[in-house]
């Protein structure tokens, strides 16, 4: 029987997450910062993800990241351009993560890898980006030569399709930035002081925002969802699965499994080896 499109697009993120998000914890990316002249972890961050956007401002980032406060963002944007230019920041980042995936893909039989980039390839090819501002500037970077490059920027662009779609979910659900990471902290999946750490809310902000998903019935005195509030996260999240729909449809039932099949193993090595935490503010699962 065939698996619903949605099901398949959000177990296709489970498996695909890890191999994009290892980046983000390994020692390589921590450099990027330090290597390019910048100023702490964050300027690389925030100037990694949007640079092939262009020398981007605060406000437009802010706007397409989220889950951060303005503050964050401006203290690295767009400060960061004056060390380097988005072509280096973007050639840098893809580098650095490249190595910090490469050094857990040495198990991996060199056509596993090839097959599953070309996978990837196509799912990328099938994807539409109208109102994804990431993914879509993600897109049209070169490929890279190298197997392992080419397949941590395709896993790039799809989790950005997918990221910019849930984005788009939770706006549609009248959240925002720090409503939509209140809510994730509440599903008790994840712990505030995680979270809240990572983004870099206040502890009047966060309050603010629950007293404010308080009043639409959304959490309850404890600061855990209410059974509206439940549905309300359920939705969103389900939404994102149909928006993520693209990939997909360009890969077919059979080929989204041997995506899994070949994939699963390296992000759960991921998870095994300590490349990326459990519990993580991203949410991403151990597939």
């Amino acid at each position: 029987m065939a698996e619903p499109a949605a099901t398949l697009a959000r177990r296709l993120w489970e498996a695909l997450e890890p191999l994009h998000a290892v980046a983000y914890f390994s020692p390589h990316h921590r450099r990027l910062s330090l290597d390019l002249g910048m100023s702490g972890y964050w300027m690389g961050y925030f100037a990694g993800r949007a640079a092939p956007l262009g020398a981007m401002t605060a406000a437009p980032v802010e706007a397409m990241f989220f889950s951060f406060p303005a503050r964050r963002v401006a203290r690295a944007l767009p400060e960061a351009w004056a060390y380097a230019d988005p072509a280096t920041v973007v050639s840098a980042r893809i580098a650095t993560a490249r190595l910090a995936l490469a050094e857990h893909l040495r198990y991996v039989p060199r056509r596993d890898l090839e097959h599953l980039a070309g996978c990837l390839e196509v799912a990328v090819d099938g994807c539409h980006f109208a109102g994804r501002p990431l993914a879509a500037g993600w897109s049209q970077v070169s490929r890279p030569d190298d197997t392992v490059a080419q397949l941590w920027l395709a896993a790039t662009v799809l989790r950005e399709h997918r990221g910019d779609g849930h984005v788009l979910s939770c706006v549609h659900a009248g959240l925002r930035g720090i409503d939509a990471v209140v809510a994730h902290t509440a599903t008790g999946t994840v712990p505030r002081e995680l979270m809240q750490r990572n983004r870099g809310w206040t502890d009047d902000e966060w309050d603010v925002s629950e007293r404010r998903l308080r009043a639409r019935g959304l959490l309850d005195v404890t600061g855990r969802l209410t059974k509206t509030g439940g549905a309300l996260r359920r939705s969103i999240e389900d939404r994102t699965d149909l928006l993520a729909g693209d990939p997909v449809t360009a890969l077919g039932q059979t080929g989204v499994e041997d995506v899994i099949a070949l994939a699963t193993p390296i992000s759960r090595r991921l998870f095994d080896r300590g490349a990326i935490p459990l519990p993580n503010p991203i949410g991403v699962p151990r597939p």
